[in-house]
């Protein structure tokens, strides 16, 4: 029996070695990072992995919400094409002619080239051609040609629609980077949000499938000590119950990893713009080590608060909206103003135009008017005006809460992320004390001065404060990312 004794005390402290050796490999699983500031390590060829930086980037190329931000940047592009096309150069061609019981009352041939400016002045340059019996007095007969100019006087000399459409369209054209960048911010968010929920699952089902197999050979070993004599039936019941109890867990988690992956898998598109299902043996991967995120410098509250207030994307939409708004605005005003159009065109027969930097304009072959117009009491314009003073405002109040909540949500990420670091310190060490009372407890049991009903109480206790630490140190992963996102940098 003593010989039996001794066998048995090596064994079990050859078991106490194997569950600190796998408790050991356990806690240098879970290397954490955020942003990109993580140090990329050259995984196993074998082995399929997938870190948060690489579903990012495959989100950003293959996801419909990613894809959908693209297109929203082509369309404003094509928008402010077509704005553009209010100053494009038009040809046209006007053809007349009347005859009418035997008599050719005019023949009426006009080719014309006008050509908008940025200034709000056209140029036009054409040639008439006019011939018949009941010709207007007014207008000359046979061949001409002139050059001439419109020149807006009061109303539009400064912003007319045409410009206020293409400034507008050119301000929304940048607004929609910062659309997109906005919507790429919340999106992976939510991807990183996904992540981490399944790479902590991932992490729960690598615990308990370890002290599955652990509580299984302790179940056979208490076996085999209870037919020899050594022990008790009871411990044979304490051992199985102790194994069924994790083998429950265990199939807890592996549903929670199951539907954890399922809602990654939302994320994740093929390039052929399919929906694309993560395989089972695709496993998690955090570049670096676990100590980078809890050991790393923490970045400066000021600055991270200066960043968001320049380049959060949901304040730049703000700053595009309040340009376009003023865009408005100043084309309102030009409406308060009186409507005087001039026009001129210089006059020459035949179809040779002449040299106008030498023409006469006001002495011989012109032609010119002037049109004056103004509402008498300007209602509509006077209420555009204001209308779009007001909007400004509007937007501006917008902005500033915005602002404040933009610099709530740092601050309060920020707090967390501080606040995490100090939980998994703590909880290491917790786990560290939980993991040596566990030890001890055996080594009791070994001599005869324990129970396996209190092994196993330990054992549950420490379970219990690893995983723990592994969802404490997912969310200190996560919380890094949040505060990314907080200042629109994700």
């Amino acid at each position: 029996m003593t010989q039996f004794r001794s066998c048995y005390t090596l064994i079990c402290l050859g078991w106490i070695g194997m569950l600190f050796a796998s408790i050991s490999s356990l806690a240098q699983e879970l290397p954490l990072a955020y942003g990109a500031m993580a140090t990329r390590t050259t995984p196993d060829p074998i082995e399929k992995t997938l870190d948060p930086d690489q579903v990012m980037q495959l989100v950003r190329q293959y996801n419909p919400v990613s894809q959908q931000a693209s297109i929203q940047v082509q369309q404003a592009k094509a928008k402010l094409l077509a704005a553009r096309g209010g100053f494009d150069p038009v040809l046209s061609q006007n053809l007349a002619e009347k005859t009418f019981d035997g008599t050719a009352y005019y023949e009426y041939n006009n080719p014309e080239l006008l050509i908008p400016t940025w200034f709000g002045v056209e140029v036009k340059a054409g040639l008439e051609k006019i011939n018949g019996n009941r010709v207007n007095t007014s207008e000359t007969a046979g061949t001409s040609n002139y050059i001439g100019i419109s020149v807006p006087l009061g109303r539009d000399l400064l912003m007319d629609k045409r410009r206020a459409v293409l400034q507008s369209a050119k301000v929304m054209r940048d607004a929609s980077y910062a659309e997109q960048q906005r919507m790429l911010n919340d999106l992976m968010l939510d991807v990183q949000k996904a992540y981490w929920s399944w790479y902590k699952s991932y992490r729960i089902l690598s615990i308990l499938d370890e002290a599955v197999v652990i509580n299984e050979k302790r179940l056979a070993f208490v076996r085999g000590a209870f037919r020899q004599g050594d022990r008790p039936a009871l411990d044979t019941t304490e051992a199985l119950a102790q194994l069924q109890q994790l083998q429950v867990q265990q199939q807890a988690a592996r549903l929670e990893l199951r539907n954890n992956q399922l809602e990654l898998s939302v994320f994740l598109w093929t390039p052929e713009g399919n929906p694309y299902l993560l395989p089972d043996e695709v496993s998690p991967l955090i570049t670096g080590g676990e100590q980078i995120f809890e050991t790393q410098p923490v970045p400066v509250l000021d600055s991270l608060l200066e960043v968001a207030r320049k380049n959060h994307p949901e304040l730049l939409l703000y700053n595009f909206k309040l340009q376009s708004l003023s865009i408005e605005k100043q084309y309102r005003f030009q409406q308060l103003l009186p409507q005087a159009d001039l026009q001129y065109n210089f006059l020459q027969e035949g179809n040779r135009f002449p040299n106008i930097l030498k023409a006469p304009f006001f002495e011989n072959n012109f032609q010119y008017g002037l049109k004056m117009s103004i509402p008498i009491r300007l209602s509509a314009e006077r209420g555009n005006y204001r209308n779009a003073k007001l909007a400004i405002n509007s937007v501006r109040l917008e902005q500033d809460l915005k602002t404040t909540q933009i610099e709530n949500k740092v601050k309060a990420c920020f707090n967390e992320l501080i606040n995490l670091r100090a939980q998994v310190a703590l909880q290491t060490k917790a786990y560290s004390n939980y993991s040596l009372l566990q030890r001890g407890e055996e080594v009791r049991f070994t001599i005869g001065e324990s129970s396996l009903f209190l092994v196993n109480a330990r054992e549950n206790k420490r379970l219990e404060e690893l995983q723990k630490l592994q969802l404490l140190k997912a969310k200190l992963a996560l919380a890094g990312y949040q505060l990314s996102w907080a200042i629109g940098r994700l």
